[in-house]
């Protein structure tokens, strides 16, 4: 999943985040295509892998929805960044498909 969005609250943080999958997309699918150099640097491994811009998720952090992830010594719900531009593309994508009435919401924590 990829964080688009971060809002302090008193109940915790609520972070709005969209899915990344590895199944290929079908023509018309809103998604973009996670460059292979990115893949490795947050370790997603070598299948291809897409990040889906017409949902996403609400989270409330901390909750039962992200855990952290051992890589070494630290531990953290956090892979890493994505690189601007890359963000850049999924934002105009998901917004594209806000202002056809195509983003779909889902909440996962109250």
């Amino acid at each position: 999943m990829v964080v688009v969005a971060i809002e302090k609250r008193p109940h915790g943080t609520q972070l709005l985040v969209v899915p990344v999958t590895t199944r290929p997309p079908r023509p018309g699918d809103a998604v973009v295509e996670m460059p292979e150099r990115v893949r490795q640097h947050l370790g997603l491994g070598a299948d291809r892998c897409w990040i889906v811009a017409d949902e996403y998720n609400v989270f409330t952090w901390p909750g039962p929805d992200i855990r952290p992830i051992r890589r070494g010594v630290d531990i953290s719900p956090r892979y890493g960044a994505i690189p601007g531009k890359l963000f850049e593309q999924v934002r105009s994508l998901m917004l594209r498909q806000a202002r056809g009435g195509a983003l779909k919401e889902t909440r996962r924590t109250d």
